[in-house]
């Protein structure tokens, strides 16, 4: 999106305009912790927000995370002058009906969501995006069985997804290229960042990354070469702090030095080879899992979830708007 856009869409939030003034509602389906997350990210934008989910905690879940998102897109700059309030329903199709677009985040089971996607697809125009919040599930099992399959993708955020800035885009066998571009033009037009992945893989981009990661992670621990808590500090402290400015190929090739990727691939590749070969492959048995969740209490210091939430929220806030002031 342009800079004369972005202005635009400043002027909308402080005149109390939603960011799609001639936009239709945006349906959630599912309002567990990405479900909501999402409903508070539409909703204090100004948008009208209708979330369709059965379980008794639904509305405390929603209005726990839209007093936690609240400030946070305040920060951000993305908070309306008259935010709305997401609706719930306890059906689906009423929920649907008329949306210009569809956030699925319902639990990852492949039925449930292809039972709930025959439920609303009758009460959704042929135009209207499907777009799943599935961190696992490969966009073409999910677009099994649709009448439409062509505008259903899988769009996966970050978690939360009303504090972090990606979403990741990725189309199944079935999608069509006018789905890609309009979630695409959605999702920046809210102030995120997007990837659009050229084909689909399981776990798609950001899980896959993350879960490399936490197996070595989880190896370390297990087999006591160091504790949950300074594992985590060797990421914070060593290695995310050049991530927030840095992916892993630009390190490496600033690594290399003037000679950049291919002299860091000279210098030291077979060393790397030799690292790969090392990692280990931990299970999540019961000793694994005591030494996990032990571990966490240990460095959690008697700290709840929430307050931990808080916390990480106050201090991401602080990241991504020095990154937006060029100081970092």
């Amino acid at each position: 999106m342009n800079t004369s856009s972005h202005e635009e869409n400043a002027v909308r939030r402080q005149e109390g305009t939603p960011v799609h003034a001639d936009m239709g509602p945006v349906a959630v389906l599912g309002a567990g912790t990405i479900g909501a997350g999402w409903a508070a990210f539409f909703a204090l934008q100004g948008l009208e927000v209708r979330v369709f989910d059965t379980g008794p905690q639904a509305q405390d879940q929603l209005d726990t995370v839209m007093a936690r998102a609240r400030p946070v897109l305040q920060a951000q700059g993305l908070l309306a002058a008259r935010p709305t309030v997401p609706l719930l329903y306890v059906e689906p199709g009423p929920a649907v009906a008329g949306a210009a677009h569809v956030q699925e985040a319902l639990p990852e089971r492949l039925e449930l969501k292809h039972h709930v996607y025959a439920l609303v697809e009758a009460s959704l125009d042929e135009q209207c995006v499907i777009a799943s919040s599935s961190s696992g599930i490969p966009p073409s099992a999910l677009q099994e069985g649709l009448r439409h399959p062509e505008r259903l993708l899988i769009a996966h955020p970050c978690n939360p997804p009303y504090l972090m800035p990606l979403v990741e885009i990725s189309g199944g066998r079935q999608t069509a290229p006018w789905a890609l571009h309009a979630a695409d033009a959605f999702y920046r037009e809210l102030g995120k960042q997007t990837v659009i992945l050229r084909r689909e893989i399981t776990g798609h981009l950001v899980n896959r990354l993350q879960a490399a990661l936490w197996r070595e992670a989880v190896h370390l621990v297990a087999e006591g070469y160091a504790t949950v808590e300074d594992v985590d500090r060797s990421v914070t402290e060593g290695l995310g702090a050049r991530w927030a400015v840095c992916g892993p190929h630009r390190i490496f090739h600033l690594a290399g030095g003037e000679a950049g990727m291919a002299g860091f691939l000279d210098k030291l590749g077979e060393p790397v080879e030799q690292w790969w070969a090392s990692l280990g492959r931990p299970t999540l048995d019961e000793a694994t899992r005591k030494a996990l969740v032990d571990g966490m209490a240990d460095a959690a210091h008697g700290r709840e979830p929430a307050e931990l939430a808080q916390e990480r929220d106050r201090a991401v806030l602080a990241m991504l708007a020095a990154k937006k002031r060029g100081e970092i």
